[in-house]
């Protein structure tokens, strides 16, 4: 199955997810756990076997440079007839916060000149027409709610914590499942094991699962059910618990799931 995920426009603007994320200064950002958070979501990729541009793993070779930079004692050259200190070499994050705040300058310009262009386009009028069969379905991502980062971060915990329980290293025969099957019994599961408001926690929706292609599996299924918006999921803060939910008729517009 070919699936699209909500891909980033490059490692800058993920690092500048998880620094709004995180709360914290972009002029006095934490190295060590941006650079944690920036490779959990790398290994989370690797570990659904998606391929990683070459970018990204260029800027986690340079947060992994800075990182053990600033583990090194800082020495302070004494400068003859100079009253200033090289800034640079005393912060290695400088270049890459330099190269943040440029990228968020044209980002935020590339936002305003997109919403320019949309009420632009409101100044047109043309007959209307069948475009469903030129329609990418994309994820919904509200910003009070989720973000695909966060999805692929609990994945990697979820897999941390089954790691650290020994669970994935049994080994048991198991027949083969596809994705489009795994989204029926997800669908299926929730329809028997939601109550209420509540939802479902994410990580419980693994607890069935006994390897890890069969992890995998269910993860994708998840992302696709998502797209398809046929489950809704809810994230009241960061780092609070991920719930799922089965939309609505009204939210998915669709009868049948698959």
């Amino acid at each position: 199955m070919d699936l699209e995920l909500d891909a980033y426009k490059g490692p800058l603007d993920l690092l500048l997810h998880l620094i709004k994320k995180m709360e914290v200064d972009i002029y006095d950002i934490p190295i060590r756990e941006i650079t944690q958070q920036y490779m959990n979501y790398i290994e989370a990729m690797q570990t659904l076997e998606l391929s990683i541009a070459g970018e990204y793993i260029v800027m986690a070779s340079t947060l992994m440079a800075i990182k053990s930079q600033m583990l090194l004692p800082t020495v302070v050259a004494e400068l003859e007839d100079s009253e200033f200190e090289d800034d640079e070499n005393l912060d290695p994050r400088k270049a890459l916060i330099e190269q943040l705040l440029e990228y968020r300058k044209y980002k935020y310009a590339a936002e305003l000149l997109n919403k320019k262009e949309e009420e632009r386009k409101l100044h047109f009028t043309k007959e209307p027409m069948n475009v469903e069969e030129f329609k990418q379905v994309e994820i919904p991502l509200p910003q009070t709610q989720y973000n695909t980062v966060d999805l692929f971060l609990a994945f990697h915990q979820m897999l941390q914590k089954k790691k650290d329980n020994k669970q994935l290293d049994t080994v048991i025969e198991s027949e083969e499942i596809t994705i489009e099957e795994k989204m029926n019994q997800v669908i299926a599961w929730l329809s028997t094991h939601e109550t209420g408001k509540q939802g479902i926690q994410f990580e419980n929706l693994f607890e069935s699962s006994r390897n890890k292609n069969e992890v995998i599996t269910t993860f994708m299924a998840l992302l696709e059910l998502i797209k398809k918006k046929q489950i809704r999921i809810e994230q009241e803060d960061n780092y609070a618990p991920i719930f799922l939910f089965k939309a609505s008729f009204q939210e998915s517009g669709e009868l049948s799931y698959v």
